[in-house]
């Protein structure tokens, strides 16, 4: 099953930072890299059927976006350090309203939340919170799984997420880290692919 996962990254930055204070001064990117890297990567190997949208609300410049194709991206290892330089080169590059190819499978685009959910609007939205459904009674399809980071999800975001979404999930009421929560998607989904023969 193809999936895509949209992480809003509250304070990660909009414009190129120092690798070497990923938590610090670049806003919490070390939460965003492993994100990336949890959403995409799998044992030797990238995962073909795997999205990932980076909503960047940081400093100093208007909201952007990243996204990674998982069926087109190259040379991108999991680390946290070769993920933050790729979104760096990604920071360093004109940005515009549609999106601008940086390097196979990755793309920056100036558009915020509501443009990247318009855009998935002909799939399923799927917003995680801790007070929503169980994933476990929940039959998903075509999903968008929107997360948000360690300080959650800003009410106005709140809002364009619930006018657009088919479910608010959980995965029951333990608060985990946003990669966290991909790995235990991915893990479900996977599950119940080779459950059903797929």
């Amino acid at each position: 099953m193809d999936r895509v996962f949209v992480l809003i990254a509250n304070r990660a930055v909009t414009a190129p930072f120092n690798l070497n204070d990923l938590p610090g001064s670049a806003g919490r990117m070390d939460i965003v890299c492993r994100f990336i890297s949890q959403s995409l990567f799998v044992s030797h190997g990238i995962r073909k059927n795997v999205t990932a949208y980076i909503i960047l609300k940081g400093p100093p410049d208007p909201v952007k976006s990243i996204r990674v194709e998982g069926s087109q991206v190259r040379y991108l290892a999991p680390d946290e350090r070769n993920i933050a330089g790729m979104i760096n080169k990604a920071l360093k590059t004109d940005v515009g309203e549609g999106w601008t190819r940086v390097s196979p499978g990755i793309f920056i685009s100036s558009k915020g939340l509501d443009d990247v959910l318009k855009e998935l609007s002909g799939r399923n939205i799927y917003y995680l919170k801790e007070t929503g459904k169980d994933i476990e009674n929940v039959e998903v399809s075509r999903p968008v799984f929107v997360i948000g980071d360690h300080l959650g999800v800003s009410e106005e975001d709140e809002k364009s997420i619930l006018e657009i979404s088919e479910e608010v999930i959980s995965l029951e009421e333990t608060a985990y880290q946003a990669d966290q929560c991909v790995t235990i998607l991915n893990y479900i989904l996977d599950r119940r692919e080779h459950d059903r023969g797929m």
